[in-house]
């Protein structure tokens, strides 16, 4: 099984992430991983998201390759083996991402960008969507990038809102503006429930 977890920056989703790692509730042979990944494709992206004038296609393609390579390293071979991965970000955040930062560049880019993935990426049979309002999100972020103003995050969030709309039976979602107990209660409860 692929769980995601998926939300704005400062929703919540890596502290959940985090606390599921440590929690008895997943199997002990899980595999925890995320996205951006720790490879040269990763750092590629890191660099990218620190760069204010990065071309919105080439950081999608950047992504998009860190995303193979994370299918191939990781994520394929641990499901063949049998063992849950739970991953930090996946495939919905590149639709949500950089399906925004590609409004005006492209007619619909977040359709575009999930026909890019569609022939190759090994969908999430679950997706946990730690949802907060974008003010927060950045509040909380500290808006330390280009991706973490309130503009963009309510982009990105409609984004999500259109992705979960799509595929209702997918998705399980968190009200993060929750305090942190509740929002990982709920998380706990939610990944108790589905494994």
């Amino acid at each position: 099984m692929l769980v995601t977890l998926e939300g704005l920056d400062g929703s919540g989703k890596t502290s959940c992430w985090e606390l599921l790692r440590d929690s008895d509730i997943v199997p002990t042979d899980a595999t925890f991983t995320r996205e951006p990944t720790n490879s040269w494709y990763g750092e590629a992206v890191e660099r990218s998201i620190g760069d204010d004038d990065a071309d919105p296609l080439a950081e999608l393609f950047l992504y998009t390759a860190d995303h193979a390579d994370h299918l191939s390293r990781v994520v394929r071979p641990a499901l063949d083996d049998g063992q849950v991965v739970i991953s930090d970000r996946y495939s919905d955040s590149r639709y949500a991402y950089q399906g925004a930062t590609l409004d005006g560049v492209l007619e619909d880019p977040m359709a575009f960008v999930q026909r890019i993935h569609q022939p190759w990426t090994r969908p999430p049979d679950v997706t946990i969507y730690l949802d907060v309002d974008p003010e927060t999100a950045a509040e909380r972020s500290g808006a330390t990038n280009k991706f973490e103003t309130a503009e963009y995050l309510a982009d990105v969030r409609e984004n999500y809102r259109r992705l979960i709309d799509a595929e209702r039976e997918r998705f399980v979602e968190i009200d993060a503006t929750q305090p942190q107990a509740a929002v990982e209660d709920a998380v706990l409860d939610a990944l108790e429930t589905l494994l």
